[in-house]
C-alpha cells in the first residue's frame, strides 16, 4: 500500500466464544489504521465453524464493539459493495474458487477415512516424524477424483503444496519469514460438509473485499506461509500481513488466559469486554488501556484518548515482543477517566449500577454525591459499595470497628454520646457547619479530631473508609445522623 492511501481493514471474529480483550486489541487498532487513513473498517463474522457456533456471540461483539466506540463502515448488519459479509452466506464463493484451485493443479480431493489418517499419525509417532498427510490422495488422477467425489464420496479438498523450494512470508513487524515447502502440510481447504475452513475462506474474502493490511494474533503465524502460498496459488496481490504480539498473564509467565478470571495474587481480572463493562470500567479506559498492549507512541505518553490514538497511532510503532496485561494499568486509567467526567455524565455512568444493586435512587440523588466520590472511585460500581449508605434506612455497622483508635469501648461510647448532644443542640444552619463544633468536642474529650471522626464514620455511614464524613453527615441530614449515633453508643455500652 502506498504512503497516504486509505487502508481497508477487517474484523473478523469467529462466534464461537465471548469478545476477549487480544480480540478487542485487534479490533483497536483496524479501527485506528481505518480512522486515521480516511479509510473504512470493515466487520466480518467468520461463522464456517458450525460445531461450535455460538448464537449469542456475535451479538456480544456487537454490543461490545458499539461500547468501546468502534463503529465500522461494512458489516452483515448494515451492509456494504461487498456483500454478505457473514461467511456461512457466501458458501458459492467458496465452492467457486475451490474449483479454481482444482483446475489449476493447486488443490485436490482427499478420500482418506479418519481411521485412515489416525493410523498414518500413529506410525508418523512411532517413527518420530512429524505427524502430516502422506500425500496418499494427492497421486490420484484428477478426472478419477473428480468422478468419485462427484458420484457422492465422501472428502474434503486439500491444498497441493508445492514439494520442492522455500516460501517467504513477510510479516510486517518480523521481516521475511522463510519456510522450506516439503514442511509445509497439505492442509485442508474444504470440510467434508462442503464448508470451507479459515484458509481458504479468510484468505478468499481478504482478497474479494480488497483488504489491504491483515491484522491478527500470532497464532497464524505457524500457517503464515500456507496462506502466501494460497494467495500466490490464485495470483493474486498480498495485502500487509501484521501478526500481533502474544498477551501474557500479568505476571509475564504464560499467555493471557482466554477464560474469564479472578486473581487478587496476580492482578488478573476478566478479560472479556463485557465483563470489564459491568465491574465499573469505561469505555475511554479499555480503549486506552488495550492500546498499549504492544503499541507504544514513545516512551513516556500512556494517556490517549480516543482521538488522540487516531491522529498517533502507526503501525510502524507495533511490536511483535510479548505484552504482560496489566490490570492495575486499567484501574489507573480507569480513574483517570472517571475524574474527567462533569458531574452530570459520571451521574448517569452510575445510576446503572445503584440500579443493579436494588438501591432506590434518582439522578438528582446521585449528583449530590458526585463530587464526594469522583476523587475517590477506580471504578463505577465501587461507588455502591462507598456511598450506598447514604440511600439505607439504617446501616449496621461491626461493633468492634465502633471502638476509636486506642479507645476503650467505654470512652468511645461516651465519645457517641457527647456528639449526640453537640448536634442535636446544633439548629439546621448549624448543621452545616458542625466541622468546628466536633473538633471543640475533641478538645473536650482530650483525644484527637481523628478519633471522634472514626467512630461517627462508623455509626453514620456502616463502614471505615467513606466519603468525606462532615459532607456526608450534611446530605444525610440531622435526623438520620443522630438516630444512627445514637444506635452506635448503645452497640457500644453493650461491649462494656
Amino acid at each position: 500500500m502506498t504512503e497516504g492511501k486509505p487502508a481497508r481493514v477487517r474484523f473478523a471474529p469467529s462466534p464461537t466464544g465471548r469478545f476477549h480483550i487480544g480480540s478487542a486489541r485487534t479490533a483497536l487498532y483496524d479501527y485506528l489504521l481505518a480512522r486515521q487513513s480516511e479509510g473504512q473498517f470493515i466487520l466480518r463474522i467468520e461463522d464456517t465453524d458450525r460445531n461450535r457456533f455460538d448464537p449469542q456471540a456475535e451479538n456480544e461483539y456487537y454490543e461490545a464493539l458499539r461500547w468501546l466506540g468502534l463503529d465500522w463502515d461494512e458489516g452483515p448488519d448494515i451492509g456494504g459493495p461487498f456483500s454478505p459479509y457473514r461467511q456461512s452466506e457466501r458458501t458459492e464463493i467458496y465452492r467457486q474458487l475451490t474449483e479454481e484451485l482444482i483446475d489449476g493443479g493447486h488443490a485436490y480431493y482427499c478420500f482418506c477415512t479418519p481411521e485412515r489418517l489416525t493410523q498414518v499419525r500413529q506410525l508418523q509417532q512411532k517413527r518420530k516424524e512429524p505427524t502430516r498427510y502422506d500425500g496418499l490422495c494427492r497421486r490420484l488422477s484428477p478426472e478419477d477424483a473428480r468422478e468419485r467425489a462427484l458420484g457422492g464420496e465422501r472428502h474434503v479438498v486439500r491444498f497441493k503444496t508445492p514439494q520442492e523450494g522455500q516460501t517467504t512470508a513477510v510479516d510486517f513487524l518480523r521481516g521475511p519469514i522463510k519456510v522450506d515447502n516439503h514442511t509445509i502440510d497439505d492442509y485442508i481447504l474444504v470440510k467434508s460438509s462442503g464448508m470451507p475452513v479459515y484458509h481458504l475462506a479468510a484468505m478468499a474474502d481478504d482478497h474479494l473485499m480488497e483488504i489491504t493490511h491483515v491484522l491478527r494474533g500470532s497464532e497464524w503465524l505457524p500457517t503464515f506461509p500456507l496462506h502466501v502460498l494460497i494467495y500466490e496459488a490464485f495470483g493474486w496481490e498480498q495485502p500487509i500481513w501484521i501478526h500481533l504480539s502474544v498477551l501474557l498473564n500479568p505476571s509475564g509467565k504464560g499467555k493471557l488466559s482466554k477464560r474469564s478470571t479472578v486473581d487478587p495474587k496476580s492482578g488478573a481480572k476478566a478479560v472479556f469486554v463485557n465483563d470489564l463493562r459491568e465491574m465499573g470500567y469505561l469505555p475511554q479506559a479499555v480503549i486506552n488501556w488495550i492500546s498499549l498492549m504492544g503499541w507504544s507512541y514513545d516512551d513516556h505518553s500512556e494517556f490517549f484518548p480516543i482521538d488522540d490514538l487516531i491522529g498517533k497511532f502507526s503501525i510502524e510503532k507495533l511490536s511483535p515482543s510479548p505484552a504482560a496485561v496489566n490490570f492495575s494499568k486499567l484501574d489507573h486509567f480507569n480513574g483517570l477517566y472517571i475524574r474527567s467526567l462533569s458531574t452530570d455524565e459520571l451521574a448517569e455512568e452510575l445510576l446503572p449500577f445503584f440500579t443493579k444493586a436494588e438501591i432506590d435512587a434518582d439522578l438528582t440523588e446521585i449528583k449530590v454525591l458526585v463530587p464526594l466520590i469522583q476523587e475517590r472511585i477506580r471504578t463505577l460500581d465501587e461507588a455502591v459499595d462507598m456511598a450506598g449508605f447514604f440511600f439505607q434506612p439504617d446501616v449496621h455497622p461491626e461493633s468492634s470497628e465502633l471502638v476509636g483508635k486506642k479507645m476503650s469501648a467505654q470512652d468511645s461510647a461516651r465519645a457517641a454520646e457527647r456528639a449526640h448532644e453537640v448536634i442535636q443542640a446544633l439548629s439546621e444552619s448549624e448543621f452545616e457547619q458542625l466541622e468546628g463544633a466536633l473538633r471543640d468536642l475533641a478538645d473536650e474529650l482530650g483525644i484527637k479530631a481523628g478519633q471522634l471522626f472514626g467512630i461517627l464514620r462508623v455509626a453514620v455511614t456502616g463502614q471505615k473508609v467513606s466519603p468525606p464524613l462532615i459532607e456526608s453527615m450534611v446530605i444525610i441530614g440531622k435526623k438520620i445522623v443522630l438516630a444512627r449515633i445514637e444506635r452506635a453508643a448503645k452497640i457500644l455500652n453493650s461491649l462494656e
